[in-house]
Formats: C-alpha cells, sequence, structure tokens
C-alpha cells in the first residue's frame, strides 16, 4: 500500500511539472486562443517630398539607378499610407524570457542603400548583413544601449553580428558613403512588426490582455495607443502622424 501511495505522488508531482512546462513555454494555449491586431499608419497633411541623393561620388553605386535615387526618411504612399514605421508592443507583457529566432534577419546593401530602410528584430537574434554592390561597403551602427561596432565590408563578404538588448532605434550609416542612412530596431519580445509601402500592419500571435502598442517613425516620433484584446479576437488599430 505504501509503495503504490509513492507512486501516486510521484505520477502526480511529474504530471503537475509537466503541465507547468508546457504553460511556461506557451504550449498550452490553443493557437485560436492567440489575438491579433490590424491596421494602417496614415501620414495627414501634405507629404514631404523625398530629396534626390548624388552619388556620383561613386559610379558603382550611381549606375546602379536609372533614375536618380531619394531620401527615405519619409515615405509616404498614393493613398497616404506611411512605410518605414515600426508598430510594437511596449507594455502589457508578462514577465517572460523569449527566445530569438533561429532564422537570421537580413540587413542588406543594395544600389548603395539599405534594404530595409527600417529593420526591427529581436535581440540575440542572428543578423546577416550583405553587401550586394559591386563597391565596399563600411557598416557602422552607432547604439545607445547595445556594442557599437564598424565593419568594412567587400562585396560579398559574409557579415554576422547580434544585437543583445533591447533598443528602439539604431542608426546605422556607412562610413564610405555618406548618404547611407538606416535604422535597425531591437526587442526582447517578439510582438513588433513594420509598415509595408501602403502604410499596412499586422500584430499576431498575442497573447489575451491590455497593450500599449507604439508606433516609432524616425522622423515624426512616437505614437502610443492602449487596446486590449480577448482570446482569439482580432481587432483594428490605426496610427496618424503629422509634421
Amino acid at each position: 500500500m505504501r509503495r503504490n501511495y509513492y507512486l501516486l505522488i510521484l505520477t502526480m508531482t511529474v504530471l503537475a511539472l509537466s503541465v507547468s512546462g508546457w504553460v511556461s513555454a506557451g504550449l498550452a494555449e490553443p493557437d485560436d486562443a492567440q489575438a491579433s491586431l490590424t491596421g494602417v499608419v496614415k501620414f495627414n497633411g501634405t507629404a514631404p517630398k523625398p530629396a534626390r541623393i548624388d552619388m556620383s561620388a561613386d559610379p558603382n553605386c550611381a549606375k546602379a539607378h536609372p533614375t536618380p535615387a531619394t531620401t527615405e526618411d519619409v515615405v509616404v504612399g498614393d493613398n497616404g499610407g506611411l512605410a518605414n514605421v515600426v508598430i510594437y508592443v511596449s507594455d502589457g507583457l508578462t514577465s517572460h524570457t523569449f527566445q530569438p529566432p533561429q532564422q537570421p534577419a537580413v540587413f542588406e546593401q543594395k544600389g548603395c542603400q539599405y534594404k530595409p530602410h527600417v529593420l526591427a528584430m529581436q535581440a540575440n537574434q542572428k543578423l546577416d548583413v550583405v553587401n550586394s554592390d559591386e563597391t565596399t561597403h563600411n557598416i557602422h551602427p552607432n547604439p545607445n544601449n547595445n556594442r557599437e561596432w564598424n565593419m568594412t565590408q567587400p562585396h560579398g563578404m559574409p557579415l554576422e553580428q547580434t544585437f543583445t538588448r533591447e533598443e528602439i532605434a539604431i542608426p546605422v550609416k556607412c562610413n564610405i558613403h555618406p548618404w547611407m542612412r538606416g535604422y535597425i530596431a531591437v526587442f526582447k519580445h517578439p510582438y513588433f512588426v513594420v509598415s509595408d509601402k501602403n502604410g499596412s500592419f499586422s500584430l499576431k500571435d498575442l497573447p489575451p490582455g491590455t497593450y500599449t502598442i507604439t508606433a516609432w517613425q524616425e522622423k515624426l516620433g512616437t505614437l502610443n495607443q492602449k487596446i486590449t484584446v480577448g482570446a482569439g479576437e482580432s481587432k483594428t488599430l490605426d496610427f496618424a502622424f503629422k509634421q
């Protein structure tokens, strides 16, 4: 009898630990319990005209653009949608350590511009920097909360880095081509997205809860909205910037 009692206690303990592990790993909550947010980021008013970039200092850069390249600090589509805005959960998540994705984030130098102009990634996720140009670049992030690095990259040379701490957002420049400017936003969680060329975005797989959602734009600053989402719920959330 006593032996059976101890076996029962041991079995119950193992089951309790297993369930606790599944919950903490996020496996106990079914997919249909996840919430989502979709929306559009707009620019109100007259959109600023992008400036023409003079790339004549490097013929390899200039010849990559049959029509002149333009600046990308404020990119407004025909419908008023604002591209390159980072939308993310800034408050409301429970304390949890999120593992970075195995898939690396890619920051490409193409046509002597950064593609994408604004990249969002998770802390400790691998960053693959790619030089697709027939010229040498020098990639130089200027973080406030991460390790600064400054590396020359000839065409085709692989370059891998990581950022270990959250920072929104890190300005990036090229010391060889002074017109090259971009940003890398680093998050400690996976709940972030960058608006597309039409200003559209979709934040998926949110646990049910009440959150502050922040939209960040490199020149126009930040906007915040608070929203509550239930299990399996989809809601719309729009932002409007003005200069």
